[in-house]
């Protein structure tokens, strides 16, 4: 049977159509790495293996601080899809590593107080109690990201920061603040509400009161180091899906 009858016999049969389809489908599938800090970091967990099973392409997450972002884009290593809070995100398009008109807002995530495990269940009822339970503790941990920040200036602002600066550690990001209160260092801590949520081994408090919350906006902005760019954008794309939706409300985070 020659070449052209085989060919014939395929597409008489719907066989070759088939063929021709999964070969397209195999050569337009791409491998995207996408970076995301903290406060994205379990509601990328579920997203990124759901948009492989609907998309054909393969998302390789990187979870990691903003300084390990900035030298690894600046070293021009290939990522697509930066995931961060607005703050970081506005740094690192001052270094010039992300597509500044790319920004799409995925989430907003507010800030939560989590405690050892074991401690009296701390009094954060109200903005008030929140500041006694902080100059009664005997020990506090913050985030060098952006809940730390924030909490820095509120303590200002208050006028208590001398007053609980002895008794208050600073440590660089999620892991340290969390395993800090795990190992029953700090007595009451403070991170995203969507990095305390899986943390085993401390009593979740809640969010911090209404009228002292701070809401972030948490962005996906694309790199300007990207080596799949129809496959980022579509990605992208998903994370403003009602699916994707449902995942980041159910992860701590607030659907943008």
């Amino acid at each position: 049977m020659t070449k052209r009858t085989v060919v014939g016999f395929l597409i008489a049969h719907g066989i070759a159509g088939a063929m021709i389809l999964a070969g397209i489908a195999s050569a337009a599938a791409a491998e995207i790495k996408v970076f995301s800090t903290g406060a994205f970091k379990e509601a990328l967990g579920v997203l990124a293996p759901t948009f492989g099973k609907s998309s054909g392409h393969s998302v390789v997450t990187i979870p990691g601080s903003t300084d390990e972002i900035i030298k690894r884009l600046s070293a021009g290593e290939t990522l697509d899809v930066v995931i961060a809070p607005i703050p970081l995100i506005e740094q690192m398009m001052l270094r010039g590593v992300l597509i500044f008109d790319s920004r799409v807002d995925v989430a907003k995530s507010g800030i939560g107080v989590a405690a050892r495990m074991g401690a009296p269940r701390l009094d954060i009822s109200s903005s008030e109690a929140f500041k006694k339970t902080l100059l009664d503790a005997k020990s506090i941990v913050l985030s060098a990201g952006v809940s730390g920040v924030y909490l820095n200036g509120l303590f200002r602002k208050w006028g208590i920061a001398d007053q609980i600066r002895s008794k208050t550690i600073t440590l660089p990001g999620a892991v340290p603040v969390a395993d800090a209160l795990v190992r029953g260092e700090a007595e009451i801590g403070f991170l995203q509400v969507s990095e305390l949520l899986p943390v085993k081994g401390i009593q979740f408090l809640g969010p911090l009161p209404a009228d002292i919350q701070e809401m972030t906006v948490v962005a996906a902005v694309l790199s300007k180091t990207l080596g799949a760019a129809d496959a980022a954008k579509a990605f992208v794309r998903f994370l403003k899906s009602p699916e994707a939706s449902l995942v980041v409300k159910k992860t701590g985070l607030e659907a943008d």
